[in-house]
């Protein structure tokens, strides 16, 4: 993924890149992306930006198999990663993998192979033919890369736990946070609102996703409907809950205050932010979210579901408060809580600003810098 799409991977990977050129590395990128040409990088940035999804994988392995030669070492971002993997190693190009989700998990969600179930419920349980296939292909995958970087403990935990890859393969980067601070944006609330036109007698909670199922706006929607009519819902992002959703707006009776913003430019998600009074993300699963980190770091108060990575950003009560997903009641009284006490919400900002020093970019990105160069060592073939 790659800007302008959302998306945790689409704001990592050219924040990396640009390290890596700083550091003197070459770096190209290869990107499923909605723009055939994103300029204004300091690499190249080869796209797949059409086709069905099939089609759309099938030109990732090409493109990767004619391009992998050039490389030390093929750093993937993709969940579903066989295709992309085996072209590597066509090319006896060394992979390294980062992982943000339970790739089977994610699929088998997807299509309903699972039931629904939870990524925790789904570890470990059997459920049939297509999910143990997904299950094998993800092993091997993993198993032809080098190195495995997953983005939280829990994310690790489940590698090393129930698919036993080791403990020395898997290792711990934190997503780094690589966007603007509180600072570049000179623009208070009621600024930002001007600017965005929304209306300053308001109050304006905000979340910022892929409309996917598993991202649980519809709780969050739910709970809107439980609170005073001054209480609106900002929803930038779009996919394919976002019909379905804006029907649930409607059928409670909510829909002139929840607003579908689409796939809004990067640029001015930290201004939307800022005209936040409160960012909840109320997903089902998290890897780490980088739309949390970048919600710390600009001073909006949090409210986050307590499953997955989630509670390594938002320690609850601490700087946020942490919500059931399946239970819109609780993030209804979260909301509440934030929005009616100011001191509160100032208290959580402040310790957020504490706590972003270990989502440091320098920090964590020197870290999968090593990994790389081990790799490309290991690997140079």
């Amino acid at each position: 993924m790659f800007p302008p799409d959302l998306g945790g991977p689409a704001t990592y990977v050219p924040s990396l890149g640009r390290f890596l050129v700083e550091r003197g590395h070459e770096v190209r990128v290869l990107a499923f992306c909605s723009d055939p040409a994103p300029a204004g990088y300091p690499f190249s940035v080869e796209t797949i930006h059409s086709g069905s999804l099939p089609t759309r994988y099938l030109k990732a392995f090409w493109r990767v198999l004619r391009t992998a030669g050039w490389a030390d070492v093929v750093y993937v971002q993709e969940h579903l990663a066989l295709l992309h993997v085996i072209a590597a190693r066509l090319r006896f190009r060394k992979v390294v993998i980062r992982i943000m989700v339970d790739g089977a998990w994610e699929i088998s969600h997807r299509k309903g192979w699972c039931k629904g179930d939870t990524i925790t419920q789904f570890q470990g349980k059997g459920y049939g033919f297509k999910v143990g296939l997904a299950r094998f292909l993800q092993r091997r995958w993993w198993g032809m890369c080098g190195r495995i970087i997953c983005c939280s403990d829990f994310l690790r935990g489940i590698l090393t736990d129930s698919y036993g890859v080791s403990p020395n393969k898997a290792v711990t980067v934190l997503n780094a946070y690589h966007g603007p601070e509180a600072s570049d944006v000179p623009e208070n609330r009621d600024e930002a609102r001007v600017r965005l036109g929304l209306d300053p007698g308001l109050r304006y909670a905000m979340t910022a996703c892929r409309l996917m199922g598993w991202k649980r706006v519809d709780g969050i929607i739910r709970a809107i409907a439980m609170l005073p009519d001054d209480v609106h819902l900002l929803v930038a992002g779009d996919g394919d809950q976002l019909e379905p959703w804006r029907a649930l707006a409607q059928e409670l009776g909510v829909e002139a205050r929840v607003h579908f913003l689409g796939n809004v430019p990067h640029a001015q998600i930290p201004l939307h932010i800022r005209a936040s009074d409160v960012f909840i993300l109320n997903s089902e699963y998290e890897g780490l979210s980088h739309t949390l980190l970048e919600v710390q770091a600009l001073g909006t108060p949090m409210v986050a579901s307590g499953v997955c990575g989630n509670p390594e950003v938002v320690e609850d009560g601490v700087n946020g408060l942490l919500v059931d997903p399946d239970d819109p009641k609780t993030a209804e009284v979260a909301l509440r809580r934030i929005l009616d006490n100011p001191e509160l919400a100032q208290q959580f900002v402040q310790a957020s600003f504490e706590r972003a020093g270990r989502f440091d970019r320098d920090l964590t990105f020197s870290r999968v810098e090593v990994i790389l160069r081990e790799n490309a060592r290991d690997g140079s073939e």
